[in-house]
């Protein structure tokens, strides 16, 4: 199927996605569910879960690449919102890698995609991980404002590259990282590029492991580069090209997105899938708990208060889906997010997780604030889908500048 070739659309998932859905789902119930309390005290990453994931065919590139390739574009936000549904902080242990492939898979040239990607996996019994490096202590928000420098030596025909990266899932940890640094820093974002570190590379250390409020089990650290030297040939996309576009840019012409932002692009209806599965997490434990819990003699579903509050979830989990599926099947079949749809859908789907979670524990009451139920966890979990990869604000923003075409500030 070609990208001109738009896939039928269809609000009901073919039989393929509805066996993925079903298969990821056993996953998240079985394996996951029942450790996502241990990892989230643990605050380390779980590589046992993510070794059982290898060995079913869940944690690897070709289920990745599977899903990514889906023809309605469906199938990495269907399972997604699986995976999240049995933890965040787990799931994101697994599926963090992702994140990296995308960035070389987006831009990267088709030697670069088979040779690193592969690598950032590994196999069920050798488990590999990757990580995408763009956040700097000043430059979170404001991709702009990245700092690392990446300066190529022609003698050598290397580039080294020097800077700090932070908020890293799987930094220091991952055999293979991907690192976005300015090359031309008078140029702006406009002016930087994506480079591969292989594993063991010198110059290349774990900073500070982040604590954090949730997503706990997932590993979130800082990356140093100190010196770090790299063959010509591991800028994402190629010397040639990125050359190319500089060349571009100084002539004042327009240049295709630069490297970081075209990734968070590709990967925003994603992260609104992640959203989903904690909500829905959220909604389906806090219903059957007004369908059990008594108060007064009665179901405390059978109090409008707390009716009326399942039935805003349900609207709102529903709607931010229709939004995720829209940007994702819009994007599998080349349509150009004219109104940022992309951006539309995470930040719909994540305001949603951060609603819909509060709204679980204050239906619970006095126990969803304890940790002997898990809505206190998801509410934890739901709060970093309004933050990372562009917060709310950053999405409001590009939606702002989309439909007005002004240069909103």
């Amino acid at each position: 199927m070609t990208s001109t070739e738009a896939a039928p659309f269809s609000l009901e998932p073919g039989d393929d996605l509805r066996e993925v859905q079903r298969w990821v789902h056993e996953f998240a119930r079985d394996v996951i569910r029942p450790a996502a309390e241990e990892w989230d005290e643990r605050e380390e990453t779980p590589w046992p879960l993510i070794q059982e994931a290898a060995k079913i065919g869940l944690y690897s590139l070709d289920f990745f690449a599977t899903q990514w390739l889906e023809p309605t574009g469906l199938g990495i936000p269907v399972a997604f919102e699986e995976l999240f549904w049995g933890d965040a902080g787990i799931a994101l242990s697994i599926v963090g890698t992702g994140l990296a492939a995308a960035s070389i898979a987006a831009v990267g040239t088709p030697e670069q995609t088979g040779e690193w990607v592969p690598q950032m996996f590994g196999t069920p019994d050798d488990v590999k991980l990757g990580a995408f490096c763009a956040s700097e202590p000043d430059a979170g928000s404001d991709v702009g404002a990245i700092r690392t420098r990446a300066v190529y030596e022609e003698a050598s025909d290397e580039w080294v590259l020097n800077g700090r990266k932070t908020w890293a899932t799987n930094g220091g940890i991952a055999d293979v990282h991907v690192v976005v640094a300015s090359v031309h820093p008078e140029l702006g974002s406009r002016g930087q590029a994506s480079f591969i570190v292989p594993p063991n590379t010198p110059g290349l250390k774990q900073g500070q492991k982040f604590k954090k409020h949730g997503i706990r089990a997932s590993h979130t650290a800082e990356v140093i580069l100190d010196d770090v030297r790299l063959p010509g040939s591991l800028i994402v996309g190629g010397k040639e090209r990125f050359d190319e576009r500089i060349a571009r840019v100084r002539e004042g012409k327009s240049a295709k997105a630069q490297a970081a932002l075209k990734t968070f692009e590709t990967t925003r209806p994603s992260v609104g899938a992640m959203a989903l599965g904690v909500a829905r997490a959220a909604y389906d434990y806090a219903l059957e708990y007004a369908r059990e819990r008594e108060q007064f003699g009665r179901k405390i579903g059978d109090f409008q208060a707390v009716a009326f509050k399942l039935a805003d979830m349900k609207c709102q989990i529903d709607a931010a889906r229709l939004m995720v599926w829209r940007a994702a099947w819009m994007a599998r079949n080349g349509k150009e997010f004219t109104s940022a749809e992309g951006s539309m859908a995470k930040l719909m789907a994540s305001e949603a997780a951060v609603r819909c979670t509060e709204e679980a524990i204050q239906i619970l009451g006095g126990n969803g604030y304890t940790r002997e139920y898990p809505v206190e966890r998801m509410h934890r979990d739901s709060k970093i889908f309004t933050i990372f990869e562009g917060t709310s604000e950053i999405q409001r923003l590009v939606i702002g500048r989309s439909i007005t075409g002004l240069p909103v500030r």
